[in-house]
This record gives structure tokens, sequence and C-alpha cells, in this order.
């Protein structure tokens, strides 16, 4: 569960800035909202307003930036990605940081850089406890080896290990040192260090982040006769018009034809590349743009099957395939892998969740998720400017939040909850005449004739 995301000199955010899902102690409304870890509550969502170029999607690039370095390094393109209302500021630090629970533990990881030069300057991670005291786990200082908290009981095994590790360690001023402790190391269920891949593990797995461009990201569900069911069921009450998913087979040739030839060539080396290995038994080659998808299995001794998406309209004689089907409904789709997944410990972070779709259809999809993962540890953060769904029986108020940019083009952050408002107060209204800022504001201009 994420408890706190921070960012300082990043994009629009000049100074500290932070997104929190501890609820306020004002708001009593929808306590099902609040799931609790040790008896500490976070809240299950974070919908977040603003006018266009106020930071909104900056805010879900803090996230895109924490996990792309975590996974990889720190990528080239980000050089000039500082907030460059101030000059200096290409020669501050910028700071991230998550504090999350996995499991009944919470932690803070968090790094600083110089994006200018792409130099890791600081890194950390801490256990925090309730009582307000943290245990150091590793920190690590520019031009130092990283340094294990005092505290961190290791076993001899862990000892071992960890000097073979320090020993081998080059520092790298690109990539963080968490990432390189899951670059071909193995860890024991019972290791002291075990908090390493813990850690990892949580941040490139449990962070889902979906924008404006991301695909549908599993196609698992669609092969699967109980989740297949299920889709179907959940098409249907969207009103799309579709009335039945269904995964058909097509031939080698018409996959040929649906691709362009670079990529199909690429694909037919590539089968026949795995095919040859004789360590190879079967495989899968999934397959999916803006328009379509495929999935191509391929058992050995047998020809390769491709199977593809075709959906069935009320009683017309003719499927049809998911190209065909309106920008909103595709939207649908990509969105569906967020009702169908049934794993804790899952934070969804959407930029734009109503691109495409109808408001209505926005908030039938929120009560879904809402309805579907009410048992579960699962969190969703997304920005919006659908002031429709700006309704307290959908969200408290402390998980409405505002994005304001000043006159500087400096983003701030804001919840609704620093308002005092009535429960049954017209939110939406309030938001559109300006009360709660987060609007664009124009200009006079005027037309002159020729």
């Amino acid at each position: 569960m994420l408890i706190k995301v921070m960012v300082d000199n990043f994009l629009s955010f000049n100074k500290e800035t932070e997104l929190t899902m501890i609820p306020s102690n004002k708001t009593r409304k929808k306590p099902e909202h609040k799931i609790s870890i040790k008896s500490t509550p976070m809240l299950k969502y974070a919908v977040i307003y603003g006018a266009n170029a106020a930071g909104k999607s900056n805010l879900i690039e803090v996230f895109q930036f924490i996990k792309y370095c975590v996974e990889k390094a720190i990528p080239i393109n980000y050089v000039d990605k500082f907030c460059k209302t101030n000059k200096s500021n290409s020669y501050r630090q910028s700071i991230f940081e998550l504090q999350f629970t996995i499991g009944n533990k919470f932690y803070a990881y968090g790094f600083s850089l110089m994006l200018s030069t792409r130099t890791i300057e600081s890194e950390w991670l801490y256990e925090l406890f309730q009582n307000g005291t943290q245990k150091t786990l590793f920190e690590r200082e520019k031009g130092k080896k990283p340094v294990i908290g005092e505290d961190v009981r290791l076993t001899k095994s862990d000892k071992s290990k960890l000097a073979t590790y320090l020993e081998d360690y080059d520092e790298n001023s690109n990539s963080l040192f968490l990432t390189v402790m899951n670059r071909g190391k193995k860890y024991t269920e019972n290791s002291k260090i075990i908090f390493f891949k813990d850690v990892y593990q949580w941040i490139s797995e449990s962070l889902i982040i979906v924008t404006p461009h991301t695909s549908l990201r599993s196609f698992e569900y669609y092969y699967d006769n109980a989740s297949l069911s299920l889709i179907n069921n959940l098409i249907k009450t969207f009103d799309t018009g579709i009335t039945e998913v269904n995964i058909v087979e097509i031939s080698m040739e018409e996959l040929s034809k649906e691709l362009p030839p670079p990529i199909f060539k690429d694909i037919v080396k590539n089968i026949k590349e795995k095919s040859e290995d004789e360590k190879n038994i079967g495989f899968k080659i999934s397959m999916r743009s803006d328009f379509s998808f495929f999935n191509v299995e391929v058992n050995k001794g047998k020809e390769p099957k491709v199977t593809t998406i075709s959906l069935k309209h009320g009683k017309s004689f003719y499927n049809f395939k998911y190209e065909e089907e309106s920008d909103g409904t595709r939207r649908l789709f990509d969105l569906l892998d967020m009702l169908l997944n049934k794993s804790n410990d899952t934070v969804y972070i959407v930029d734009e969740m109503e691109r495409s779709l109808h408001p209505k259809l926005t908030s039938r999809f929120i009560e879904l998720f809402d309805q579907i993962h009410s048992s579960q540890n699962m969190q969703l953060i997304f920005t919006t400017h659908e002031a429709s769904i700006m309704d307290q029986e959908l969200f408290r108020r402390d998980e409405i939040w505002f994005v304001e940019r000043n006159n500087e083009n400096i983003s701030n952050i804001y919840s609704l909850d620093k308002f005092k408002e009535r429960y049954d107060k017209k939110l939406s209204k309030a938001y559109l005449e300006g009360r709660y800022g987060a609007i664009p504001v124009f200009t006079k201009f005027k037309f002159k004739e020729e």
C-alpha cells in the first residue's frame, strides 16, 4: 500500500511536494475506503483535478521516473527535467521518496540526484515504526560505498554475501544501489537483507502506471474460461453494444496481413530461433497495438497457433474485429485489467482516467472497482477533468486532490479536505465555479476587423 510520495525540484514541482494517502481525522464519510495495516489507516483512492498544464501528468511522471530509475538506470533524456522556474535549480538536487507497506512492514525508500549530470547524490531505505522511529536498512552517499544499518542483524551467510557484493561493487553514478542488489543476486527466505528484493519487487510489480497510451497489459484473462466469462459480463454492463467476447484462431497468413512486414518477419524469425532450442518445449508470444492484439502459441512439433479477439454485437450476423471498435471501447479493454486483477497490494496510477469515456461510464467503472476490490488491499490514484464524479457518494473529501499552477508555473498540490464544506454540497458545481481553484483562468481576447 502506498502511504506517501514526495518530490522536490522535478518538472513543475519546485519545492518539496507530497501526495499522501493518510486519511484526515475530519472526514468521517465512507469509512470503508480506509484500509488499516497494523492500525495505521490508508486511503483506497486519490482523485486529482487541475487545469491543463497544471501539473497533473507531471505527478504521474514522478511515479514513472522512480520506477524507471529502479528498474533500469537514470534516463538520459531527463537531464533537463529539473524545475526550470529558477536558474539555480539546474545545480540543485532533485529528491524522490516513496513511503509504502509490504505485508505488515512500513518502508521509506528514496534517492537524490543531479538531473543535469545524471549523478546520484544519495540513496536510502528505512523501515518505519508506528511510534515515529525508524531503522536504517541502508544508506549511500556519493563517492562512498553503501552502508547497511547497524540494527540489521546479519547472519553469517548474509555477511559473507554482502562482503562479496560490496567488494565487487563498482560505484555507478547512474544506477541505484537497490537496482544493483537485484541484478543476479539470490536471497533465501530467511535472509536479513531480503528487503532489497522485497522493495525492488514492490516498486517494479505493485506500482502499475497507466497513461493514455498504455495498452492492454495482460492477455491471460482471455484464455481462461472463468475470467473470459467475467469479461463478457463486465462488457455488457458498460452498454458498449458488445454482447460477447471470444478468442478465435487465425492463420499465419492472416496475421501477416494484419502486421507491418518488418514486424511479421521478426516474429517468424523469433519463432524459428526458439523452436530450434531443444530445451524449449513450448512458448507464447503476445503482441498488442492501439488497434489489435494477437497471441502466438508454439508447441514443439506443431504448427504455430495464432489467436485474436472477436466481438459479437447483438444479433449481428458478422463478428467485429477489435480495431473496428470505438476509441472509448478500446480504452475500456485497456482498463479491464484493473477489475480482473485479484492480487493484493497493487497500486494503480492512471493518467486521464476518463479519456474517451462517457461520464456515466467512468462513474460506473469506479463503482465496479470499488465493489470488486472491496476486500482487497488495492489503491487507485488517477488524474481527471471529469467534474461529474467529484461526488461525496463516490469519494471522501480527503481523497479529492487539486493541482494548481501559480504565476511562476510552479505546481502546488492540496486536498479538498482543507475546505470546510457540508456533506450535501454539490462539489462539482463549486469546483467549476472556481471555489477550490485548479481551473483554467482565461484572459480576454478581441478579434480585430480587417
